[in-house]
């Protein structure tokens, strides 16, 4: 498989794990847009959040789980955003279906 997420998670690519469990890794997002940005990934490759199927139902609450559990550790009290981009529309540049975890500074909307 040529998927960069998938290289991080077999360990082929280096990455710095800050979390991880039998279903999700979660690493710093080499481009940090906010003073905490993670990237939370299934351990599973599923290309993209349209691409999740029933059967993914757990991994994605898990997903979520994980990033609350990140972002308490993170002490990231004030707030945070959770942020999945989903196709080339939506802003995605990597096809394995990720969160963002961002936080320690406002965040404003629009997004962008």
């Amino acid at each position: 498989m040529d998927c960069l997420f998938c290289k991080i998670v077999s360990g082929d690519i280096p990455a710095t794990r800050v979390y991880e469990d039998e279903q999700v890794l979660a690493f710093p997002d080499i481009h940090p847009q906010a003073p905490t940005h993670l990237l939370i990934i299934p351990k599973k490759h599923i290309r993209s959040h349209a691409e999740a199927a029933a059967g993914d139902k757990e991994m994605l609450g898990h997903l979520m789980f994980a990033a609350g559990e990140l972002a308490r550790e993170k002490k990231l009290d004030g707030g945070y955003r959770l942020v999945i981009n989903t196709g080339p529309d939506g802003g995605q540049t990597v096809d394995h279906m990720h969160v963002h975890l961002l936080g320690g500074r406002p965040m404003h909307w629009p997004p962008g």
